[in-house]
């Protein structure tokens, strides 16, 4: 199985597994913390899904060699695959938004839940909120991001399903 695939399963997978726990598990556990863990499994499926394009594209000799960290990849998907296979600007904002949450998470020194949301705070109480709404909208969002991406990859799948290796 070629890199491509693999990312595009664990996309697959990830954002699954984002969607059960926003609809099955928070509302029977109810604890807000539990609302950081989809955002982290929301960002985990997105990224899978940009490399799984850029390693796609990288396969067939479409971008350059990319370091693999979220900067370097983010950039060279937004220059090149973006405008490539016209990828909606707001998939790559919602991309970009939910890093700076989960930079927020790392960075804070306060955090909080109240009622069904997750409240980060910076050094100088700036806060960023994550609510159920918003989570549901994001994760809507990124299901169509993972479906235009996944829609790319399939194209030239055939090439690579009967491939063997002979010693």
């Amino acid at each position: 199985m070629e890199k491509f695939q693999e990312l595009r399963e664990s996309a697959k997978k990830r954002i699954t597994v984002a969607d059960h726990m926003l609809v099955i598990t928070y509302p029977m556990v109810k604890d807000p913390r539990l609302l950081i863990t989809i955002i982290e499994n929301l960002f985990l499926a997105m990224t899978s899904s940009m490399g799984s394009v850029l390693h796609y594209d990288l396969l067939f000799k479409r971008v350059p060699l990319f370091n693999d960290n979220f900067e370097d990849k983010f950039r060279l998907f937004k220059d090149e695959c973006a405008k490539r296979y016209s990828i909606n600007q707001e998939h790559l904002a919602l991309l970009r938004e939910i890093k700076d949450i989960i930079v927020a998470h790392k960075k804070s020194p306060v955090e909080f839940s109240r009622q069904d949301r997750f409240i980060i705070c910076n050094g100088s109480y700036k806060m960023k909120t994550i609510s159920i709404s918003q989570l549901k909208m994001n994760i809507e969002k990124a299901k169509e991001f993972i479906e235009v991406n996944n829609n790319i990859v399939n194209k030239d799948e055939h090439i690579f399903k009967n491939e063997r290796i002979i010693i």
